[in-house]
């Protein structure tokens, strides 16, 4: 993913290696969750009504993601915090 490439190596920067790429990876579902809502609301646009169970589902599971992927940023960055390894 050569659009974030920028953003990764400053990530990696700030933040070690492994935070970075997870860092970079909300940056990629962020989008992905700002394209599937852009979706929803050209459906809406076009005629249908209400979200659609897909884009709904799609929105759910993104959002997960990010869940997970903060979760485990914070459990990498604890130690550090705590003055270990």
């Amino acid at each position: 993913m050569k659009e974030y490439q920028q953003q990764l190596e400053r990530y990696r920067f700030q933040m070690g290696d492994a935070c970075g790429r997870l860092a970079t990876a909300l940056d990629v579902l962020t989008d992905a969750l700002a394209l599937v809502g852009q979706h929803g609301v050209y459906c809406q646009a076009s005629g249908k009504k209400g979200e659609s169970l897909d884009v709904r589902q799609v929105m759910e599971r993104l959002e997960g993601s990010k869940s997970l992927i903060l979760d485990t940023m914070k459990e990498l960055r604890e130690p550090s915090e705590r003055g270990g390894a």
